[in-house]
C-alpha cells in the first residue's frame, strides 16, 4: 500500500513514515510511505497513492486536501494525535487500514 503524508514542510512527517512502515513490517504489509510539504501534495498526488495523511498541525487545511483527494480517487484524512509521533506507528497503521476500507 502506498500513503502519502502531508504536513507544513514534509520534515516533521518523516518520522510518522518511518513508525508507519517499520509497523507494517511486523504485520507483514509492505508500505510505501513518503512525507511532502503542502505546496507539493497536489502534485505528488497525482503520482497514484493509495491514501494521504494529514499532519494534525495543518488539519484547518482539511478539506482542501480531501477536494484534491476526490479529484484523484485518494481518501485523505488527518492523523490522530496519538499516531503522529516515533511510537505511534500501531496507530497510524490501524487508522490507514480503517481509512483503505
Amino acid at each position: 500500500m502506498k500513503i502519502l503524508l502531508v504536513c507544513s514542510g514534509g520534515m516533521s512527517s518523516a518520522m510518522v513514515v518511518k513508525a508507519l512502515v517499520n509497523e507494517g513490517k511486523k504485520e507483514g504489509l509492505e508500505i510505501t510511505s513518503k512525507a511532502v510539504g503542502t505546496g507539493d501534495f497536489e502534485t505528488e498526488l497525482k503520482n497514484g497513492w493509495d491514501g494521504a495523511l494529514v499532519a494534525p498541525q495543518i488539519r484547518h487545511k482539511i478539506d482542501e486536501f480531501k477536494a484534491i483527494g476526490e479529484e484523484n480517487n485518494t481518501p485523505v484524512q488527518v492523523i490522530e494525535t496519538k499516531g503522529y509521533s516515533p511510537l505511534g506507528g500501531k496507530f497510524l497503521l490501524a487508522q490507514v487500514k480503517e481509512m483503505l476500507k
